[in-house]
């Protein structure tokens, strides 16, 4: 560049403007030349038509306001002309009606008294059904809301109005300051480019056109340093001859130095820098080292300006042109602002208007160049100016209009207008514009709003008026019909809230029960991993239902439709461990296979309610059990729908298993979790609108998730499908009485997943199974915004990366769910499909990699086989002698998948050293992480202390005690509870088996019955005890039977107490009436258990 310049910065930002007012003055720009004459002209012409678009746009706002003036007074006077016409219509009619019903009363013939009854009856009907003045509030109310939607259209309108002038004067304003600022810029620019066009013309005619020279070094550096006020923005000028390479030599013997050249093309020069440093010139055709320069930057003379890329093309584009050309923005060192270069060509003789370029090149003799200082020339411009309203001012270097270079200003804020004024520095090639913005943003606009919100209050008031006048017109009318009607639905709906009440409240503490007592068992044993793994799982369920039951309470005693779900981050799939930790007793029992899984695609941690998901989950899961007898599987899978949306483009295995697109025809079974038959999951959802189409509320923050849950059950009838949703309705009158439960589930899972944005459909064939699927939409969450809770297992998952594990199983896609839950540690994972290709695989992967980080293999008891596994375990030892595996290296760890299987099964295999260990299904991360780590030898317990010896220890000590209850799980935790306390407690499942305890004579102190039970429930169950022990007692008062044929009791009755989770007061007086003791409500508290039985039991 011609002056000093450091690298150039783009985007700078803009430098708000103060008000300080000084004198408009621009008489201290001398005008020298023709040039300048020209500028001032030019500028003045400018100026005239800005001020003339400055009173267009003022008489355009006059216009227009005067416009929305009579337009506002038209739209008021029709709005009460209206009003006028309403108040007219509702009275004109009422009168008329008066009349008529005066005309009607006259006295009639005497009738009879009965004629006279039924035809008062008559006229009272044909008057309610009608009456005149019912279809004349129907069509008041219309006008009614004519007027207020004509009202509200005003009121909005009129803000419109009102806002857009604001607007409009807003932008006048703006661009008025703008245009005035921009086009004063451009004046005092070109003035000082004209006073520098003036010195290259005083080059031209005492340098080269005098012999001798009239000009050297010391007067070009006094004259410049005196005339330095008549380019006040100017930071220094300097003159470079035009030498050509033949001239070289002779030049520099002449100046006594050598020509310089820039130490890169590039070159940012310094001011303290030594030209004696800088190497010379390069041979070239042409020179331009600078003689002549101010004091100021004395120490560019010598240097060849054409050494510079940039440099060169501008000195190229300058004498070719004959105007002055501008460089890009660059920072200036002394005041580090932001500058440009002028460079002007200097001739040797005077060359007519229309030369050639190639005759201005000829006549080139030097050029002649001065820096400008951009951010001072705009302060000064703006300092001259003073204005009401403070405005920020940016100058920007356009000729990129991709990537603008800011040249004056600071940080741009965005204040809600922006006018852009072009400024023209006299070169063509480079474009300039000034960004104007506000300094504030606009206030409110209260005129607008206040005037409207104006004219919205009125229209409002009188319409709420009238409204109030033939509402209860209408009211009195109709309150006696409305009045019958409330009352039949007030009765219905008690009833039915009542039944939702106890319902809900059953089913919801049933398994709180379960959650509950289970941890107290636990929490009063030494804990292992796999017992730690209960205690986890039932204290996390037992929180969530807790909420889960205050919810649902509160649901069910007020109005129904208010439920709102939570937005929290969660594991998915941490949650699915915990459902299928809850609902594994029951499968294994039946030997029903429960497996989980979860697509990659779906994140780790996603945003939503997980107390809801996991009781939808919940209750599909158990129905599927409870609907499916002795084996068979189910299945619960998780994948994004945006997977199924394109069927024949799934890249999950196991969806593309479940959808038929992977059939495996090795054997005879079904490729399926079981290898039982299963319907075609594809038809449980091939209506949803969001796999359609259809749906219009998709959010691209959310993610939506398809879960399905599959089993081999015993399905549903085709004509009961219709209503499997509907809430208390089950597929015929029998299942009740032969599964067991209410029916409910299945429409509170409909509700939860409509309320999750989703749909729910299912498939289902008789003697096959069913398949349930819904969808939901979360959000996207972040694994650092989870909740401790979720988080217990990841120290434990580190231990694990980089381990290998093969996996030996004969069906696929069951091959595939334990790959998912190996790889959730960190386990990389290696799948055969039998133990004979696992051997294969291991002599082929010896020595390998993949075989040196082999450390479990788990085998599936479907290809268990005694004679195989003796043929796997002597090839591990086989290569452990022969050297292939380290002896340092653990022997590969061997793990049987099952079902179902005793524990004295599990404990032959492992004593006879055929596996390590049993892994029972269905597989979870913790019960994974306890078994992995005892049999890698880095696990451990925690020892939680036992809890001291209850008070009811002295009450319930060496009592026997009949447990009632259908529940497997609530008779767990009862038995429990009752033995931990000393009690000897015996437990049936059935109420008919209670009778049979209970006949007397028994020996039995107390009895717990719960209530909801298949077949007979705990009320018949009691009325029927109680009428036994009644004919017992009867005999034995009237000495028909001897007492010692009943024990020696001469009064039976064993105290009843009923397990009830029904909270409500109607449940416990039924109890008291049909013969029960107490109750004791579900879950047990140590507190109120205690209370209840130190009534029956004394102390010690």
């Amino acid at each position: 560049m011609w002056f000093v310049k450091t690298t150039v910065l783009k985007d700078q930002c803009p430098v708000q403007v103060e008000n300080i007012p000084t004198e408009h003055d621009l008489s201290l720009l001398e005008q020298d030349t023709s040039v300048s004459q020209n500028a001032v002209l030019l500028t003045s012409l400018e100026h005239h038509s800005g001020r003339k678009n400055i009173l267009q746009r003022s008489a355009l706002g006059v216009h227009s306001k005067d416009h929305c003036e009579n337009l506002s007074f038209c739209m008021v006077k029709g709005c009460w002309l209206l009003l006028v016409g309403v108040i007219l219509s509702c009275r004109i009619p009422g009168i008329r009606w008066k009349l008529r019903r005066n005309r009607k009363n006259e006295p009639a013939p005497l009738q009879p008294v009965a004629q006279q009854l039924q035809l008062l009856l008559q006229q009272k009907q044909h008057q309610q059904a009608q009456s005149p003045a019912k279809g004349a509030g129907k069509w008041r109310k219309k006008l009614l809301v004519i007027f207020v939607l004509l009202g509200i259209l005003t009121s909005f309108w009129l803000f419109w109005h009102l806002n857009q002038k604001i607007i409009l004067r807003r932008e006048e304003t703006l661009a008025n300051m703008c245009d005035e600022r921009a086009r004063m810029l451009q004046d005092q620019f070109n003035v000082s480019m004209n006073h520098v066009n003036a010195l290259a013309i005083l080059v031209s005619t005492f340098h080269h056109g005098k012999h001798p020279s009239a000009i050297n070094q010391k007067t070009f550096g006094e004259y410049t340093e005196r005339t330095a006020f008549e380019r006040p923005l100017t930071s220094g000028v300097a003159y470079a001859l035009k030498v050509l390479h033949s001239e070289r030599e002779q030049f520099e013997k002449q100046h006594g130095w050598t020509i310089k050249k820039m130490e890169t093309e590039d070159q940012t020069l310094v001011q303290d820098c030594l030209t004696e440093n800088l190497d010379p010139a390069p041979i070239k055709d042409e020179y331009a080292p600078v003689i002549f320069s101010q004091e100021t930057v004395s120490h560019i003379v010598s240097i060849d300006m054409m050494s510079g890329k940039e440099d060169r093309e501008n000195i190229l584009r300058a004498r070719a042109t004959g105007k002055g050309v501008l460089t890009s923005p660059f920072k200036l060192l002394k005041s580090n602002n932001l500058g440009v270069v002028l460079t002007f060509a200097v001739y040797n003789k005077d060359l007519p208007p229309d030369a050639t370029p190639d005759q201005r090149i000829e006549a080139t003799v030097g050029y002649l160049g001065a820096s400008y200082d951009v951010p001072s020339l705009v302060k000064k411009l703006l300092h001259q100016l003073a204005s009401k309203q403070t405005i920020v001012v940016n100058v920007y270097d356009t000729t990129n209009a991709s990537a603008p270079i800011s040249m004056y200003g600071t940080d741009v804020t965005d204040t809600g207008l922006l006018h852009v004024s072009n400024l023209d520095f006299g070169d063509p090639l480079r474009k300039h514009e000034m960004h104007c913005r506000f300094k504030q943003k606009p206030p409110l606009p209260w005129t607008a709003i206040n005037a409207s919100l104006g004219v919205l209050v009125i229209t409002l008031l009188v319409g709420h008026i009238f409204l109030a006048a033939i509402s209860r017109i209408a009211k009195v009318e109709n309150d006696y019909r409305e009045m019958m009607e409330l009352k039949a639905r007030a009765e219905a709906a008690d009833v039915a809230k009542s039944q939702f009440l106890a319902t809900v409240s059953h089913e919801i503490r049933t398994p709180m029960n379960g959650v509950l007592g289970m941890l107290k068992m636990l929490m009063d044993t030494d804990l292992d991993a796999i017992q730690r793994d209960y205690a986890e799982t039932a204290h996390a369920s037992g929180k969530d239902l807790i909420s889960l039951i205050n919810e649902v309470l509160d649901q069910a005693k007020i109005e129904s439709g208010k439920l709102e779900l939570e937005d929290v981050p969660f594991d998915l799939r941490s949650l699915l461990d915990n459902v299928l930790s809850l609902s594994s007793d029951k499968s294994n029992g039946k030997g029903i296979e429960l497996a989980v899984y979860v697509s990659d695609r779906v994140p780790e941690v996603v945003v939503g309610d997980p107390g809801r998901f996991r009781q939808i989950i919940t209750n599909l899961v158990g129905n599927s059990i409870k609907f499916t007898q002795d084996k068979g599987h189910i299945f619960v899978s998780v994948h994004l729908v945006d997977e199924v949306k394109g069927a024949f483009d799934v890249g999950d295995k196991v969806l593309q298993q479940g959808l038929n697109l992977v059939q495996d025809m090795s054997s005879r079974t079904y490729n399926t979790l079981s290898g039982f038959p299963v319907v075609d999951r594809w038809k449980s959802w091939e209506n949803f609108k969001v796999l359609n189409g259809k749906d219009t509320t998709e959010d691209p923050e959310k993610i939506k998730l398809l879960v399905t849950v599959e089993d081999t059950g015993v399905g549903i009838r085709l004509d009961a499908q219709a209503r499997i949703f509907t809430p208390f309705v089950q597929a015929d009158s029998s299942t009740s009485r032969h599964y067991g439960g209410t029916g409910i589930g299945l429409s509170i899972s409909k509700h939860l997943v409509e309320l999750m944005h989703g749909e729910i459909g299912f498939v289902s064939e008789s003697g096959v199974g069913s398949t349930f699927s819904f969808t939901g939409a979360f959000g996207k969450g972040e694994a650092s915004s989870l909740d401790p809770k979720w988080k217990q297992y990841d120290p434990a998952v580190s231990e694990f990366q980089g381990l290998g594990a093969l996996v030996i199983d004969n069906r696929s896609i069951r091959a595939e769910v334990t790959r998912y839950h190996l790889r959730r540690l960190g386990i990389s994972v290696d799948i055969t499909s039998s133990i004979e290709s696992a051997c294969t695989y291991l002599s082929s992967t010896c020595g390998t990699s993949a075989f040196a980080h082999l450390a479990l293999i788990l085998i599936d008891k479907d290809v268990w086989n005694q004679e195989t596994i003796l043929q796997l375990r002597s090839l591990l030892k086989e290569h452990r002698q022969n050297g292939r595996l380290d002896v340092s290296t653990h022997v590969p760890k061997i793990f049987l998948l099952a079902t179902s299987m005793s524990p004295a099964e599990r404990s032959k295999l492992k004593t006879a050293g055929f596996v390590d260990n049993v892994l029972m299904k269905p597989l979870r991360l913790s019960v994974l992480i306890a078994c992995f780590q005892e049999a890698l030898g880095n696990g451990g317990k925690d020892q939680i202390q036992r809890k001291k010896t209850s008070t009811l220890g002295t009450l319930l000590r060496d009592k026997r005690i009949l447990v009632v209850d259908d529940n497997k799980v609530n008779r767990r935790v009862a038995e429990g509870a009752l033995k931990k306390c000393g009690a000897i407690v015996s437990c049936v499942e059935r109420g008919r088996d209670a009778l049979d305890k209970l006949k007397p004579p028994h020996n039995f102190d107390a009895c717990f019955m719960d209530l909801q039970m298949p077949e007979m429930d705990g009320f018949e169950a009691t009325r029927q005890i109680r009428s036994a022990e009644s004919e017992v007692n009867k005999k034995i008062a009237s000495g028909e039977t001897s007492i010692e044929i009943y024990g020696n009791v001469s009064h039976w009755h064993i105290p009843i107490l009923a397990m009830t989770a029904d909270v409500i007061q109607a449940t416990n007086e039924e109890c008291m009436k049909c013969g029960m003791d107490d109750y004791v409500s579900k879950p047990f508290e140590e507190e109120k258990l205690y209370s209840t039985v130190a009534r029956f039991f004394k102390s010690g």
